[in-house]
């Protein structure tokens, strides 16, 4: 029988120095501020699938279109979204404009979070289970 993981502790007591440690260690507002926002923008599905799509290779417009079966006018519209946060950078060739993700950070960020997916929440049991003994 598993037992349910507690929601908060039995006893009140705070560390002062872990706290203050770690109060220390917290990137500033702003920075958090944008970092959520980016999170904000890559919880949509759509966004997410034309960043894995990047990953593999730089793209056109048409070419996400016909990848996730929507208009041109709608990836322009994703595009426009992930380009303002810098997670995607554009270069026109000749006629043409490829994307693609804007630095190794947001291809880690992509990488990271299917792994954690794919690994189902099997994988986080075992690993807290194995961080508790």
């Amino acid at each position: 029988m598993r037992l349910p993981e507690p929601e908060s502790c039995e006893v009140r007591y705070i560390d002062k120095d872990v706290v203050e440690s770690v109060i220390c260690g917290l990137a500033s507002k702003m920075s958090l501020s944008e970092t959520a926002n980016i999170f904000r923008v890559l919880s949509d599905p759509t966004r997410v699938t034309i960043l894995h799509a990047l990953s593999m290779g730089s793209l056109c417009n048409c070419d996400l279109a016909a990848i996730l079966g929507i208009s041109e006018s709608a990836v322009s519209h994703q595009m426009r979204e992930l380009r303002l946060l810098k997670l995607v950078t554009a270069e026109r060739r000749g006629r043409m404009v490829y994307y693609r993700p804007a630095d190794d950070h947001v291809r880690h960020v992509l990488q990271d979070t299917l792994r954690h997916v794919e690994e189902g929440p099997e994988a986080a049991a075992i690993t807290t289970q194995e961080t508790s003994v």
